[in-house]
């Protein structure tokens, strides 16, 4: 079980990317933290999520 945005979801096994796509992100517009550290954008494809593993997605929204 992973804990993604504090819901637990099965996504262990998964690429991060995964998610993000499944999801409805885009990647262009969201940082991803994995295990309280910032996964950088070029491992979204490579990284497996793993039990245990927290995630938290943070969508940049613009404004004026």
């Amino acid at each position: 079980m992973v804990k993604i945005n504090g819901e637990n979801l099965e996504y262990d096994g998964k690429k991060v990317i995964d998610y993000i796509k499944e999801a409805g992100f885009d990647k262009s517009k969201i940082a991803v933290e994995l295990n309280e550290d910032i996964l950088p954008k070029s491992e979204y494809e490579n990284r497996i999520l793993k039990d245990g593993d927290v995630v938290e997605v943070v969508n940049f929204v613009g404004g004026g």
